[in-house]
C-alpha cells in the first residue's frame, strides 16, 4: 500500500471484515479497489488480520465506502468497478448507497436478456426510475449526460416490448444534424450517407438482439432505423418509437416527431442538453419540449445525472471537469 506522510490531521479507524467476505473481490485484483480509495481520499489502508486499518484525514469517508462495499458482498451481490464507482459518487454527495437503493432491487430487476442470454439490469437508482417511467407512461423524456444508458435502456425496453408482443414494430430515429451539407460529399445512396449517424442505434440493437436477428427484423421492416426527416407525414400505431440525440432537433422537428404517435404506441425521447450541435441561433427542440410539456402529467421526464454514468470511471470525471470549467468560464456569445 502507499504510505502517506503523517500529519497532525491524520486519524485512525478500523473497519472489520467478516470472515464470510471474499477478500479477493473486496480488495480487487492486486488490491486495486483499496489503492483507488487510497488515491482518491488520500488515506492509507493496512490489512491486519480480519480488520482494515485506515489512516488519514478522510478516514470517515473511506470507512463509509468500505462498509458499503462489504454490505454489498454480504448480500451475495457482485462488486464490480461500476458499482464501486457508484458507491463512491453517492458518498461524495453525502448519500448512502444502502439507503439510496433500499427496496429498489437493482440486482434483481431484469429489463431483458441479450441474445447471449445475459440479463440486462438497471445499475443505478436513476436508471431504475427511468425504466419504471418507460413502463408506466406512453411518452418519456430521458435527459442526461453521456454514458448514463439513456439510449441503450430505451432500446432494451423496446426489444422487450416487442418480444412480449406489446408492440408490433420498433422505430429508432436520430437527427443527422452533424452531417449538415457534408452529406452530399459522402459516397453511396441517401441511406448509406446517413447510416454513420445512426450507428449508435445499430450498436445497441446488435448488442441486445444479435446482429443477424436485428438485420433480419430490419429486412422485414419490423425494425426501422431512420433519420428523423423520414418520420414526417407518418402515423405510427402499435410501435415503440425512440428519438435519440433529441437535443439536436429544432422545435418544429420535435413537434412533428411527437405527433407521429398512434394508438398502442410508446415514445421515448433521449438527449443531452449540454451537447447541442445545432447551428448558431437555432433553438433546441428538446429544451423547448421540457418547458412546454412539463405540466402534462401523462408525460414523464427522467433526469439522469453524473452519478448514473455507467461507462469508464474517467467519463464521470471528464463530465464533471467540463461542468466545473464552464461554470467558472461561461462561453461568450461569439464562441461556438
Amino acid at each position: 500500500m502507499n504510505r502517506n506522510t503523517e500529519t497532525c490531521m491524520d486519524r485512525i479507524k478500523v473497519v472489520p471484515v467478516g470472515e464470510n467476505i471474499d477478500r479477493g473481490e473486496l480488495f480487487g485484483g492486486l488490491d486495486k479497489n483499496l489503492k483507488n480509495i487510497e488515491r482518491d481520499l488520500g488515506v492509507d489502508i493496512i490489512q491486519r488480520g480480519n480488520d482494515l486499518v485506515l489512516k488519514g484525514a478522510r478516514v470517515d469517508e473511506a470507512e463509509a465506502i468500505l462498509n458499503e462495499m462489504i454490505d454489498v458482498l454480504s448480500k451475495g451481490e457482485q462488486l464490480d468497478e461500476q458499482k464501486i464507482g457508484y458507491i463512491t459518487d453517492l458518498n461524495e454527495q453525502g448519500i448512502s448507497y444502502k439507503e439510496e437503493t433500499a427496496g429498489q432491487k437493482l440486482s434483481r430487476d431484469i429489463i431483458c436478456f441479450t441474445h447471449e442470454g445475459k440479463p440486462l439490469r438497471s445499475k443505478t437508482v436513476g436508471q431504475k426510475r427511468y425504466v419504471e417511467m418507460i413502463r408506466d407512461k406512453d411518452i418519456v423524456f430521458g435527459i442526461g449526460p453521456a454514458g448514463t444508458g439513456k439510449t441503450y435502456i430505451a432500446v432494451a425496453m423496446a426489444v422487450n416490448a416487442f418480444k412480449n408482443k406489446e408492440v408490433q414494430k420498433i422505430i429508432l430515429a436520430r437527427p443527422a444534424v452533424e452531417a449538415g451539407e457534408r452529406l452530399g460529399f459522402l459516397p453511396g445512396d441517401l441511406q448509406e450517407k446517413v447510416d454513420p449517424y445512426l450507428r449508435p442505434l445499430y450498436d445497441a440493437l446488435y448488442d441486445v438482439l444479435g446482429r443477424e436477428s436485428a438485420l433480419r427484423l430490419k429486412e422485414k421492416e419490423v425494425i426501422e432505423v431512420v433519420p428523423l426527416a423520414y418520420m414526417r407525414g407518418r402515423t405510427l400505431d402499435n410501435s415503440f418509437i425512440i428519438l435519440d440525440e433529441a437535443q439536436n432537433t429544432t422545435p418544429e422537428q420535435m413537434k412533428m416527431f411527437l405527433t407521429r404517435m398512434g394508438f398502442g404506441s410508446k415514445v421515448v425521447v433521449t438527449g443531452d442538453i449540454t451537447q447541442i450541435d445545432l447551428p448558431r441561433g437555432k433553438r433546441s427542440g428538446l429544451i423547448e419540449a421540457k418547458n412546454v410539456l412539463k405540466n402534462v402529467s401523462e408525460i414523464g421526464f427522467c433526469y439522469l445525472k453524473d452519478v448514473d454514468v455507467v461507462r469508464h470511471q474517467l467519463v464521470k470525471k471528464v463530465i464533471s471537469a467540463y461542468d466545473s470549467y464552464y461554470r467558472a468560464n461561461p462561453p461568450k456569445d461569439d464562441e461556438e
